[in-house]
Parts: C-alpha cells; structure tokens; sequence
C-alpha cells in the first residue's frame, strides 16, 4: 500500500520545500504543501503557522491547499485517508472462510506499513502531535475510524452469533490497542527499532486471545443437518461411534 506522505523538506528555505522528483523538477503538489506545512511546523511551531504561510512557501495559491486539505489540522494526517480506504476495501475483499480476527489483524498491519514507508516524517508527526492538543485529538478521531471499520467488518461475520456485535466491537478494540502499543513504542525509538517486529508480537497477543472465533453461517445460508438413529438403551461410546461415521460419511 502507497502512502501520500511526504519528508518535510530540508531546502535553503528559497523557492518550494519538498525533494524534488527523479527529473529534477517540482515536486507533485500536494506532497509540496505536505512539506512546507511540516517544515513551517518544526521552524515556528503548529499554531503559529497559516495556511498563507505554507502555501507561500509551497509557491501555490491558497485555493490550492483547499483542494487538497479541508483544513490545517489535515495537512498533518495526508495518508490516513488513502489509508483507511485502503483497510476498507482489504476487508471487503475477505474470503468467506477466513478468520475474521487473523484478517483485522492483517488489516491492521496495513496501517503500520504506512508509517513504516517514511519513519522520519511519521516520527516528527508524532512529536508534533504529542504538543499540540488539538492535533491529538484530530489523530484520536482517525484511530476511532479505523477501529470502527475493522468493527463493522467483524459485525458482518459474527454478528449472527450471541453477543455477536459485542464479540466484534471488544475485538476491534483490542486489535486496535495492540497495534498502537507497538506502533507508539517504534515512534519512541525514533523509527530506529523494528516495527514489523512489535506489532507482529503485539498482534499475536490479541490474536491468541480472540483468534479461532467460530463465524456465524452467512445469511440464507444452512449447514449440513445429521441426524441418527439409536436403540433406547444403547451405551454412550456406541451413538458417539454413529455420530462420527455419520459426519464421516459426508
């Protein structure tokens, strides 16, 4: 999964922030206004910067930043969107015998993937965010819509079965707290440690707790129906031995 995100620049300050692109010449637009917002960021702090601000140093109109960012506090969180379409769209696509908690475990590891892509720009962010309230709530907003997506996934598969929608509502929890267990311990590390690495153990520990949950027949669909026949009377080891060769059978 490709992730929007851009390094906020390191230019001489003249001219738009960003790398440039392999042939040398301005970078895509809205990775340039990523960059120069963060770069404006880290110089003068997030309240302190306008949207004028960034899209003068970007070398666009403000029209421009709008057509990308319905606000500043968007320009700080440009991948999630793309991000959280892709989650939706993974569980979307699951096969039917699939176990539903393995696969919102792997729907969840898209989600780090995509701060794995540029740990320096997603360590940053998290400096960033960790000052400004606001931005730390705006980020609690996103992680709150990916859990209900992997929720409304789980819903879909267990919600025939009793406390189903409970069932899928604590897993998406759990899913959700193991995975930014792992993912705030990487960003501490400076993006140094191995991320794959926590949040494969982070996830492994929901998963055994959740994992194997038995999923709910899809709807208008039946199981199979054995029935068998036993004399009154007959020991208990004779209608088990029936019972097997019944399912045998089929």
């Amino acid at each position: 999964m490709s992730s929007s995100s851009a390094a906020p620049g390191r230019g001489d300050g003249t001219g738009t922030a960003g790398a440039t692109d392999a042939a040398g010449g301005r970078p895509p637009m809205r990775e340039a206004l990523v960059a120069a917002a963060f770069r404006l960021f880290l110089e003068r702090g997030y309240e302190q910067t306008t949207v004028d601000d960034i899209v003068t140093l970007a070398g666009v109109g403000r029209r421009s930043f709008f057509r990308y960012f319905p606000s500043k506090e968007d320009v700080v969180f440009p991948d999630h969107e793309r991000c959280l379409a892709d989650m939706t769209a993974f569980l979307a696509a699951s096969p039917k015998d699939t176990d539903p908690v393995a696969r919102v475990c792997d729907a969840a590891r898209l989600v780090l993937r995509m701060y794995a892509e540029n740990p320096d720009f997603s360590v940053q962010r998290y400096h960033l965010t960790k000052k400004v309230p606001g931005l730390r709530a705006y980020e609690l907003s996103v992680v709150w819509r990916y859990e209900r997506a992997l929720a409304d996934y789980l819903r879909g598969r267990l919600g025939g079965r009793p406390d189903g929608a409970l069932r899928a509502d604590v897993i998406a929890a759990a899913v959700v707290a193991a995975h930014n267990n792992a993912l705030r311990s990487w960003l501490r590390s400076g993006g140094r440690d191995d991320a794959a690495a926590a949040v494969d153990h982070a996830l492994g520990y929901a998963q055994s707790a959740f994992g194997g949950v038995p999923v709910s027949p899809a709807s208008g669909e039946r199981g199979d129906v054995v029935v068998v026949v036993a004399r009154r009377g007959a020991p208990l080891w004779q209608v088990v031995r029936e019972v097997e060769a019944a399912f045998a059978d089929g």
